[in-house]
């Protein structure tokens, strides 16, 4: 890896190298999470034999859970509810794989350049500085270690050049040997233990009723799924539309038989979310990007007419 470390590589290159190491290297390491005044501290093992990965994320902060990945199958264990939750991988965007596979196609909303270098976790990394060409999403800073490309820190930057939230190791090792032991889950799944399926059930979007009337520049769809109904509704439609970086993830639901739903806009976090109701459903757009971006793509929900 220490071969293709050179300094003159463009920075669209050197998206490239961080999305590949995020997936292709073996590394252990703590990193935090800060958005406002919450900071989170977690621990990461990632491995990889022979083109499988296997990945353990455990929460050291709050109630214990554990977050562990082979390949494409995602199980999250809650011990203090004795629950186990199975989801897929496909939309998840986690730190240091912050990255599409494929990041030559941000260049058309982003513009992208190379910043300082500095030290980060103890290791020299190149930043990469990513601005939007547009209002429809948020800036992004990422440093990467110059030896191997793997992300160290990656900074959400709002509209206002303000930091929205931010992932960084406080220590990292790259390069570990394979050792399954550090990717098994530490709590076992007794018989009092409930196991949920969050998995969606793929659908089209032309077979659900709906239609979509905005779009947004670079933005696709990714996932077109019907999920698993909650204790007083009908079963979601998902839909989750991302340029690469950012994501919209769009939930329909019937609306609850008690009243007390919210519309308007809200946030969590870095999160925006924004609610309207649609032919008694409710819609929900939500993602780590501006306002607007979540009213085009909300306000342009229709029932298809048939």
């Amino acid at each position: 890896m220490a071969a293709g470390a050179d300094a003159s590589t463009d920075p669209l290159s050197w998206l490239g190298r961080i999305s590949s190491a995020a997936h292709k290297l073996n590394y252990t390491g703590t990193f935090s999470y800060q958005s406002g005044k919450n900071v989170e501290t977690s621990r990461i093992a990632h491995l990889v034999d022979g083109g499988a990965e296997f990945e353990k994320l455990e929460a050291l902060d709050g109630s214990p859970r554990e977050v562990v990945r082979n390949n494409e199958e995602v199980q999250c264990f809650l011990p203090d509810q004795k629950l186990v939750i199975v989801d897929q991988s496909a939309a998840r965007r986690g730190f240091p794989a912050r990255l599409p596979s494929s990041p030559s196609a941000l260049a058309e909303n982003y513009r992208i350049r190379k910043g300082e270098v500095v030290r980060i976790a103890g290791l020299e990394s190149q930043q990469i500085i990513l601005e939007p060409k547009d209002d429809m999403r948020f800036g992004h800073q990422f440093w990467a270690d110059v030896n191997s490309g793997l992300l160290l820190r990656a900074r959400l930057i709002g509209e206002k050049g303000e930091s929205i939230e931010q992932f960084a190791f406080n220590e990292v090792q790259i390069g570990v040997p394979f050792d399954k032991e550090k990717v098994k889950p530490r709590f076992v799944r007794g018989p009092d233990w409930k196991v949920a399926q969050a998995r969606g059930n793929e659908v089209k979007v032309e077979d659900t009723g709906w239609i979509f009337r905005n779009s947004i520049p670079g933005f696709r769809q990714v996932v077109s799924v019907t999920r698993p109904a909650r204790k007083d509704r009908a079963e979601a439609y998902h839909v989750v539309f991302s340029d690469g970086l950012a994501a919209i993830s769009v939930f329909i639901e019937p609306l609850p038989s008690k009243p007390g739903h919210q519309s308007g806009m809200s946030a969590n976090g870095a999160v925006n979310i924004f609610r309207r109701t649609v032919a008694d459903h409710q819609i929900t757009a939500l993602g780590e990007v501006p306002q607007a971006a979540l009213v085009r793509i909300a306000d342009g929900v229709e029932v298809r007419k048939r």
